[in-house]
């Protein structure tokens, strides 16, 4: 068999290289095995010389994105997030691109590929044709489209008069369930040409309707007519339909406000003809997905423990016809993040366990819970279940592979085999060691996290090092691909760093009371986690104390202001990304506020001010003499960024530390156009080497040097 531990140290440096692009398909045969085995090793031994990863390369890696399996089993469609070229191509997001390949990996098709964005993949109930949502050329929304599942173009099937967010098949494949937006009113849209178009804030939203779209003759017929189910108390996110076909599952919000959507949306059984409400389904806090038994007498869902649960990870069902929900999973201290009905009403879930993941399956009254696939190497971040359940298709990563589309049977004795390979080029690199690490803080409580070592120590002594902060924070890192335009991993340990991810308490993939760990204590306990992880590091000898950096977005952002003010003692350098420096002004800015009341504080800077201002960082920056790079999208609903500012403008005032403020036209929270990751990338890493391993106590110039040949400038 392939031998994974072995391929591992070869990775680094130990024997060989490892070559993280090589498509290896894990076969249950011993012959197949073995053959395996001897190719990577042939093709490692055929690589003469590898190279460090460069931001360059990040900018341009691809990967896996959504998946599903053919109801038979024999085909997965999946889509491919490819880059475009910072400097060449026009910036924007990447393309999502859609191809289809044969369950045994034998055959991969490319359906709709180029400049094209497809989301939402979906099979017909019978198998023969696929479809997706997308906005291609002369379409004026986002539409849905429909293609052949052997031969044959796509087309497009509807195209409403706004965006198609979301949609299902009703089971017997003549009609589809969508939710759209509503269109400006025609006498609003005429002012609005006149100039005016002010905005009345959370008041002037247009609603979101659920809509039936009949296909008389089946998939593969002409779009019929369409009808909205008119009179919902709330506003539609996604519907499924019944097995019978005759009610819808939605989940319902009071407003289409992101706040509402986070905390307030509860399930509804709706008549799919009528759109009356049958049934109120009473799910605590935050939900995730949700779905029906084959027999349709059963609702399943990705649902919170309750309103202060600060995130949906538990697996929970209900009675379709009402009544209490019982959570299938109790004891499990791990969350939820996707399953599927089997057709025999067994329930086959993905769990994100520590650092690692887990594929099981239980009964529907929760017994007999039974593990399918758990390891931390890949981790598996996606399922999709078919042919009967008896097979899966997944999306895995691993410390050395982006998202790659892997397949197995639901067969206890089944390992996952990897059917695509989006970075051969990466076979070319050489890759620094990623290791699972744990630590104590101050109270006892175990923390857990990732280290990347630097790729090669220049004196064999401790290495300068970056510690890269999750945001959230309900969310945790896994034992993945750790590298990315704001997360530096690979290319830092490239340059002599090591590189350090805590899972702080607050995080998820360790239960409900982990999650809830960090309430009310922003920066407390929590950042204290944190700061056991470096004294950890620093008593292994890892890391220098004098040479230790800090980075995140938003919640991790947050931290860095934080540490690179209240605790500055602590840190060398920081870079902080779309972060938080006031508590109170970020609370009345923010587009969730109720969030953050609920799951984060439980309570909110009107009623104990004094803890919110304690915890700001902005008061801190007096003390701040960490060098600080503060990065921004300038149109950021979630963090506003006055806040970069506040915290720019208080320490350029009262210090004479190095500070710098970028702010990114266009970009949200979060930079999604290339040039925008490419930018944040170089000037992350120019910054910790400014500082970290040269020592400079000056600004280091504000242009960037993109390596563009001249006819691109």
């Amino acid at each position: 068999m392939f031998d994974h531990e072995r391929a591992m140290k070869i990775r680094t440096g130990k024997g060989g290289l490892f070559l993280p692009g090589l498509c290896v398909i894990l076969q249950l045969g011993a012959a197949s095995e073995a053959g395996g085995a001897v190719a990577a090793l042939q093709q490692a031994e055929s690589v003469a010389e590898t190279r460090a990863l460069t931001p360059s390369d990040v900018a341009r890696i691809r990967s896996v994105g959504e998946i599903a399996i053919r109801p038979d089993g024999s085909a997965i469609a999946y889509t491919r997030s490819v880059p475009r070229e910072p400097g060449r191509d026009e910036s924007g997001p990447p393309w999502s691109q859609l191809h289809v390949v044969s369950f045994d990996g034998s055959a991969d098709r490319r359906l709709v590929t180029g400049p094209v964005n497809i989301s939402q993949i979906s099979w017909s109930p019978d198998g023969a044709f696929l479809s997706f949502l997308a906005r291609r050329e002369g379409d004026d929304r986002v539409s849905i489209y429909i293609i052949p599942a052997e031969l044959g173009e796509s087309r497009r099937l509807y195209q409403h008069e706004t965006d198609v967010e979301s949609y299902d098949w009703r089971p017997d494949g003549r009609a589809l369930s969508f939710v759209a937006g509503r269109p400006l009113p025609e006498d609003i849209d005429k002012l609005r040409q006149k100039g005016f178009n002010q905005e009345v804030y959370e008041e002037d939203w247009l609603g979101k309707g659920l809509f039936v779209l009949e296909l008389p003759n089946g998939p593969g017929g002409a779009a019929g007519a369409m009808r909205e189910l008119e009179g919902l108390p709330g506003q539609p996110w996604q519907a499924v339909w019944s097995p019978d076909g005759l009610r819808l599952l939605t989940d319902l919000s009071p407003t289409p406000l992101i706040d509402d959507r986070y905390m307030f949306r509860r399930l509804h059984v709706v008549d799919a003809t009528s759109g009356a409400v049958l049934v109120k389904i009473a799910n605590p806090g935050k939900l995730g997905e949700f779905g029906w038994s084959p027999d349709g007498g059963t609702i399943a869902m990705i649902a919170a423990a309750d309103i202060n649960d600060p995130r949906e990870g538990r697996l929970v069902v209900a009675d379709a016809d009402g009544g209490e929900l019982q959570d299938l999973l109790p004891d499990l201290e791990a969350h939820v993040a996707g399953f599927q009905f089997d057709p025999s009403g067994r329930i086959v879930y993905l769990a994100d366990i520590g650092v690692g993941s887990r594929v099981g399956r239980v009964r529907r009254d929760g017994r007999d819970d039974e593990v399918i696939f758990e390891g931390s190497d890949p981790v598996i971040d996606a399922i999709s279940l078919g042919d009967r359940g008896r097979r899966l298709a997944l999306v895995a990563e691993s410390p050395a592979m982006p998202r790659e589309l892997f397949a197995m049977s639901t067969d206890r004795r089944s390992q996952p085999q990897r059917l695509s390979d989006s970075n051969p080029w990466l076979a070319e690199v050489s890759l620094a060691e990623q290791e699972i690490v744990s630590w104590t803080a101050s109270d006892g409580l175990e923390i857990e996290g990732l280290l990347i070592h630097p790729l090669e120590r220049s004196d064999g002594g401790s290495a300068p090092t970056i510690v890269v902060v999750h945001g959230g924070p309900e969310a945790h890192f896994k034992n993945g691909w750790l590298t990315r335009y704001s997360y530096p991993g690979q290319m830092a340990a490239a340059r002599g760093y090591a590189v350090l991810y805590p899972n702080y308490r607050g995080s998820t993939g360790r239960g409900v009371a982990f999650s809830k760990a960090d309430q009310g204590d922003g920066v407390g306990a929590e950042f204290e986690d944190v700061l056991a992880g470096v004294d950890h590091l620093i008593a292994r000898g890892v890391s220098d104390p004098e040479r230790i950096g800090i980075t995140g977005g938003s919640y991790g952002g947050y931290f860095t202001a934080w540490g690179a003010t209240r605790y500055s003692d602590r840190f060398a350098a920081g870079v902080m990304f779309v972060g938080i420096s006031d508590q109170l002004s970020k609370t009345g800015t923010s587009d969730i506020p109720k969030e953050m009341e609920l799951v984060h504080w439980l309570t909110n800077p009107y009623d104990e001010p004094d803890l919110f201002l304690e915890r700001s960082p902005i008061m801190y920056v007096k003390q701040a003499q960490t060098p600080l790079l503060i990065l921004h999208g300038k149109d950021d609903p979630r963090v506003n960024p006055g806040q970069s500012r506040e915290l720019y403008r208080g320490i350029k005032m009262m210090t004479d530390t190095p500070v710098r403020l970028v702010l990114y036209p266009g970009e949200g929270h979060g930079n999604r156009r290339a040039a925008a990751q490419y930018d944040y990338s170089l000037r992350m890493l120019r910054w910790f080497d400014w500082f970290l391993k040269e020592g400079r106590s000056d600004l280091p110039p504000w242009r960037i040097d993109y390596g563009l040949e001249p006819e691109v400038m």
